[in-house]
């Protein structure tokens, strides 16, 4: 695994479970949250755990006037469980987006959307001045696709015609829960691509954005900028380059294009 920096937090002995690696990790997230910050949140059951973390913070008093930025439905719905305040993206600054993953590869590159939820996920990665991806071990992999399809949310107009124009590039297959296409919070569907081993991200999330019909492929490409690993004893920190809170240059959505 190829890291600008890497370093770690100790933990106490014993083996962890992947939850429990999770959960350390959002934790160690939340150690990176100041008052007053707006922080973007991401989907799924490692970000629950950070979105849990914040609202604990929140109501002992070490965390104060911290705005969050949904990625789902769900996401908000945990939010306002966890006292946490939500606005919706706007053109307004996002200090840090905190997320998990499902597979982190070399350069710290990303396959995202097992949750269906990476539109929102990367439109406010790409907007936050620090996004920081929180996993267990098991989610670090020498080699992107190895594991797991790319989630594309595609447009439901014409999903069929998009499958086919796909098939060039690997195997599509429209995700389903029972019989019926699963919906996106944005009304569209998802596309899990299967392809073989990823050998250049950047150029084919390039090919599979300019693909009619894509609204958002599952790599994220070069917007990490660390990753906190929860492994059995420490948590590790990949990529640091979150020291300087605004290395992406002025705030404001759409510095980092989102594909």
């Amino acid at each position: 695994m190829e890291s600008l920096k890497d370093q770690t937090v100790a933990l106490p002995a014993g083996s962890l479970s992947r939850e429990e690696q999770k959960r350390v990790a959002a934790v160690a997230a939340a150690d990176l949250v100041d008052s007053g910050m707006t922080v973007g949140l991401g989907s799924g059951s490692t970000a629950g755990y950070f979105i849990e973390e914040l609202g604990i913070r929140l109501r002992d008093g070490r965390l104060t006037d911290v705005v969050g930025i949904p990625t789902s439905h769900i996401t908000a719905r945990q939010s306002r469980e966890a006292g946490v305040t939500t606005h919706e993206l706007t053109e307004h600054p996002i200090d840090i987006a905190v997320d998990g993953a499902d597979e982190v590869g070399p350069e710290l590159n990303l396959i995202k959307g097992a949750g269906g939820a990476l539109l929102r996920e990367k439109l406010v990665a790409s907007a936050a001045e620090t996004f920081v991806v929180v996993v267990d071990q098991s989610k670090l992999v020498p080699s992107l696709g190895t594991g797991v399809p790319i989630p594309l949310e595609v447009a439901r107009f014409g999903h069929r015609r998009i499958m086919r124009d796909l098939e060039v590039v690997g195997i599509p297959r429209l995700r389903l829960n029972s019989s019926h296409p699963v919906t996106t919070d944005n009304g569209q569907v998802i596309i899990d691509l299967e392809v073989e081993e990823i050998s250049d991200p950047v150029s084919l999330d390039g090919r599979l954005a300019r693909t009619p019909g894509v609204l958002a492929t599952g790599l994220f490409v070069g917007l990490v900028d660390l990753v906190l690993v929860g492994e059995d004893k420490e948590v590790r920190r990949i990529g640091d380059r979150a020291g300087s809170m605004s290395h992406h240059g002025s705030a404001g959505l759409g510095r980092r294009p989102v594909r």
